[in-house]
């Protein structure tokens, strides 16, 4: 069977696996929609909890950032690992005890104020809008290759699919789908990798092939006999072709460590991870899952710089110096350099979803691929991909928007990267589908839980807690499903106009949930003193900084995107740090101005960070 095939089979059975746990599980309750009953157990929340940690951005772009970046894209790696650990250890157990299953209750309740628990409701709709753009864009990406439809089509469908089920299951619904997705993305993400690791370096273990010895010939990337490391070798290519070496990195210190900051706190932050340890019965339990959650998560994120620096190594291989054919397989043109090497069928197919393009500006052609961006923004094509007139003298497609000036004739979308490693590296069809089923499985996972915390802020912070107390369980629940089914809209118009690649938007949104939650989450555990008006006005000035910052930058003034305009060299993927230091400043000043708070609320704190039977222990 051909991959358009394998994948509407493989997508279609794990679709129908969805909605049909979606049913089975439907929520009954509010307590059902919110947090599963509480009665989820942990091995079972251990693997929701990883599924919707690890989103498009883990799946897809992680890899593909690592892949593009090398060193540099390491960041991501250390950030979103050392982010859960964080979490697990320090705020979880203490969230859990607390009692309160939403993070604007948390901050309303522990604050003892209305105004605290709207600036929460504000913050953490707009964190999770942030972060579901990212997720529907890769809902799109990979509808738009093997459906051979457009990113906004994919975008469109992924939109009818997670409604159904997020919204008719809740938090139920999506804990035991999440299970399953869990299985599927692991799966999809092993498969491909362990055969790849297998081929270009002998071992089936990726992780030990990362670092190990290549071997037999792939993608023309690897020579027959050659004895030389992986990293050896991709350093090497991109030597040759003008790239930084792989194994070094350019970005400056201060931003590594701003961004790899920005990603840890934000991911003990952000509020669709932390509702999980209120799914499960006790505290105990709460700490148990997120011991399964990490080991969970570990199979990915070190599995991802060995795939990263495997379909690097392919691409390069494949790419470089080949001769593009005519859909209809004529003759390579006779200006061709005489490598005898063709283009792929893997980049035409491709090609047709907007997501690479190449243009042979030299006349020779052969596709050459070298440092700098080919294009401005995405390539927007002329015709249709069977219309000759659209074609250009060497047989690539003709583009509307004039690259820019420099040697590269290539542009490739990063967020493709795992989606195409199996082609790249010619694995079975079988296998290019179960990737496409792994990336949708990551992808609507984590947006079912990010759509869940939007639905639970307006539902329950919002109209429960705030404006109408007195609202019955019924109408509760019917507003949580049509504000979830208003946030898909939402969420749909973002993934179809986001403002970067998967990775680069979730990063904005963890920043952002840097600025403005941790802190005040943080605080609230550990400081006694902190009050109402130093975890508000930190809140808003922590966030509006960050916002403005990103803002500027990625949508004002994109050509002053630039590390010598930024503020001490820090990108905007790494100033929720800065963002999080005003908070905790602005926090902390103005708490020791103004009314410490209730002794009820300091009793509270210290009953939630001493563990239960402890102060009989210490009387003996």
């Amino acid at each position: 069977m051909d991959v358009q095939t394998w994948t509407f089979l493989i997508v279609g059975v794990t679709f129908a696996l969805y909605i049909g746990i979606a049913i089975k599980t439907r929520a009954g309750s509010t307590k059902d929609f919110y947090v599963a009953g509480g009665g989820v157990p942990p091995l079972a929340n251990g693997m929701a909890t990883a599924a919707d940690w690890m989103s498009a951005a883990s799946f897809l772009s992680m890899a593909g950032i690592i892949s593009f970046k090398g060193y540099d894209g390491s960041v991501y790696l250390m950030g979103w690992t050392g982010g859960y650990v964080l979490l697990a250890l320090l705020l979880a157990p203490y969230l859990r005890k607390f009692g309160r299953f939403t993070v604007p209750d948390f901050v309303g309740d522990r604050y003892e104020s209305t105004t605290a628990r709207l600036v929460a409701v504000v913050a953490a709709i707009f964190v999770s809008f942030t972060y579901v753009a990212g997720q529907m864009r890769g809902v799109g990406v990979v509808f738009g290759r093997f459906l051979e439809v457009s990113v906004e089509t994919g975008v469109v469908i992924g939109m009818g699919v997670v409604l159904l089920y997020a919204v008719l299951g809740g938090m139920k619904g999506i804990t035991y789908t999440q299970v399953a997705q869990y299985c599927v993305l692991m799966f999809a993400f092993m498969v491909p990798a362990v055969f790849i690791a297998l081929m270009m370096t002998g071992t089936p273990i990726p992780q030990i092939g990362f670092g190990g010895m290549l071997q037999g010939s792939l993608g023309d990337g690897i020579a027959n006999g050659e004895s030389i490391s992986l990293l050896a070798k991709l350093d090497g290519l991109h030597e040759e072709l003008g790239f930084a070496p792989y194994t070094s990195g350019s970005k400056a210190m201060i931003d590594v460590f701003c961004i790899t900051m920005a990603l840890m706190v934000g991911t003990a932050g952000l509020p669709h991870v932390i509702i999980r340890f209120y799914t499960v019965p006790k505290v105990k339990d709460a700490r148990i899952s997120a011991g399964w959650a990490l080991l969970f998560i570990a199979f990915l994120y070190t599995t991802a710089p060995a795939v990263a620096a495997f379909a690097r190594t392919n691409l390069i291989g494949a790419v470089e110096g080949a001769t593009y054919r005519s859909p209809e397989d004529k003759a390579p043109v006779e200006a061709a350099p005489g490598e005898g090497k063709f283009a792929p069928t893997w980049l035409k197919n491709w090609e047709n979803s907007g997501l690479i393009a190449w243009l042979d500006k030299d006349g020779d052609g052969a596709i050459r691929y070298r440092q700098g961006a080919a294009f401005e923004g995405k390539p927007d094509y002329v015709g249709e991909a069977g219309d000759e007139a659209a074609r250009g003298a060497s047989g690539e497609r003709l583009v509307a928007n004039p690259p820019t000036e420099n040697d590269n004739e290539l542009y490739i979308d990063r967020d493709i990267m795992v989606l195409a490693n199996p082609e790249i590296a010619g694995l079975p069809n079988w296998v290019i589908a179960l990737v496409a089923a792994g990336g949708l499985a990551a992808a609507l996972s984590t947006a079912a839980g990010l759509l869940l915390v939007i639905s639970t802020a307006v539902s329950h912070d919002l109209l429960k807690r705030t404006l109408v107390p007195n609202i019955s369980d019924k109408k509760e629940l019917l507003a949580a499903r049509l504000s979830a089914a208003v946030a898909v809209v939402c969420a749909g118009y973002l993934g179809i106009h986001p403002p970067g690649f998967v990775a680069e938007v979730v990063a904005f949104a963890f920043g952002l949930a840097a600025s403005s939650f941790f802190p005040a989450i943080l605080m609230g555990i550990f400081s006694r003193r902190m009050n109402r008006q130093g975890a508000i006005a930190g809140m808003v000035l922590g966030l509006g900084f960050t916002t403005a910052y990103i803002v500027y930058f990625k949508f004002l003034h994109l050509e002053q995107n630039r590390a010598e305009n930024w503020f001490l060299g820090i990108s905007p993927e790494g100033i929720g740090s800065v963002g999080m230091v005003i908070n905790f400043g602005v926090a902390a000043l103005v708490a020791s101005f103004t009314k410490p708070p209730s002794a009820e609320v300091e009793e509270l704190i210290t009953s939630i960070r001493v563990p239960k039977g402890a102060g009989s222990a210490s009387r003996h």
